[in-house]
């Protein structure tokens, strides 16, 4: 059946006893994974609920991707570290563990063909590397702040990353040379009471035809301490550089963007999460204003859309994992 968004809602929950920072679903669509702030990546079988725990990690787990057709799932963290585990396996434990990054890694991103992994993090470097051996391919230094985002293009020649003052780096991945930069003033802010920056993309993506970046986060940020702005997810026109089209939310709810996907039949999902709560967004392409939302009750802090479309999960402060459907309930 298509999705239909107006009919969203929490078909399943899945807990933890830890806050959940992170999601995605395999390929196949059998397990969802979360990274939580006990160090730990969780593993729930869609289907039987039944749980496991991957330990390896030294801090939380940010970053999650799935390499080799979904056979292995590559977590990194804010330990710097990334570990590739098997994604079926009953007991999965760590096959290549890699001192990748001094500090934080804020967000990794598999390549259109699957051999290489790019990260990110708070050394302000971006890196590429070998996903059959875990070797290092390439450094890109450039970023003056800390990179929040990573992003390759679908046609697989260049790498965008994107950092906490919303420079974005388009890098040609053949020279590791700089093509080009360009800021989105929208995604973020100088709080001159705390004499801080505040913003950056907290998801970011491209379309699946390569004409479009998606990039959320917050704006009208009035209290950077406390995280104090509203929504805010962008279509930058990759040709220009330029955003072509800013979603919002009409109540200017608080929170921020931390999850997003496009969705096939022409809509944007994403997961908001802050002082507000948590909320599912739907946006069509060309409008501002969101066509649909469900309360999600606490806040969310990614999104992983499920490969049949019709499922979202959403990783939660309150240490529940939520499946909503977008269609009708059961029975």
């Amino acid at each position: 059946m298509p999705a239909d968004p107006a009919l969203t809602h929490v078909a399943k929950t899945f807990a933890h006893n830890s806050p959940l920072i992170s999601c995605r679903i395999d390929p196949s669509g059998r397990f969802v994974f979360a990274g939580a702030q006990d160090n730990k990546v969780v593993r729930w079988d869609i289907g039987s609920a039944a749980k496991v725990e991957l330990a390896g990690h030294e801090s939380w787990v940010r970053s999650l991707a799935f390499a080799d057709e979904g056979h292995t799932l590559i977590t990194g963290g804010y330990d710097g570290r990334l570990i590739w585990w098997s994604t079926t396996a009953d007991q999965p434990v760590p096959l290549r563990t890699v001192e990748a990054h001094q500090g934080w890694i804020r967000a990794a991103a598999l390549s259109s063909n699957g051999q290489h992994l790019a990260t990110c993090g708070n050394d302000l470097k971006v890196k590429l590397w070998n996903v059959a051996d875990g070797s290092l391919v390439r450094e890109f230094a450039g970023h003056e702040r800390h990179v929040y985002h990573v992003a390759f293009h679908p046609e697989g020649t260049h790498l965008v990353s994107g950092d906490l003052v919303a420079r974005f780096i388009d890098w040609d991945l053949a020279s590791g040379a700089k093509a080009r930069e360009f800021t989105i003033a929208s995604l973020t802010k100088y709080d001159a009471g705390f004499l801080a920056d505040y913003g950056g993309p907290h998801c970011m993506l491209f379309s699946p035809d390569g004409k479009r970046l998606l990039a959320g986060g917050i704006t009208n940020v009035t209290n950077a301490f406390a995280g104090v702005g509203n929504p805010i997810l962008v279509q930058i026109d990759w040709e220009t550089g330029k955003d072509v089209v800013t979603h919002l939310t009409k109540g200017n709810i608080n929170g921020v963007v931390w999850g997003c996907a496009w969705h096939l039949d022409g809509f944007i999902a994403a997961a908001i999460g802050g002082q507000a709560g948590g909320h599912l967004y739907f946006w069509k392409l060309d409008q501002k204003d969101e066509f649909h939302s469900l309360k999600l009750g606490n806040p969310a802090r990614d999104l992983a859309l499920h490969p049949d479309g019709l499922h979202i999960a959403t990783p939660h402060f309150d240490s529940q994992l939520r499946l909503s459907l977008m269609g009708p309930k059961a029975g």
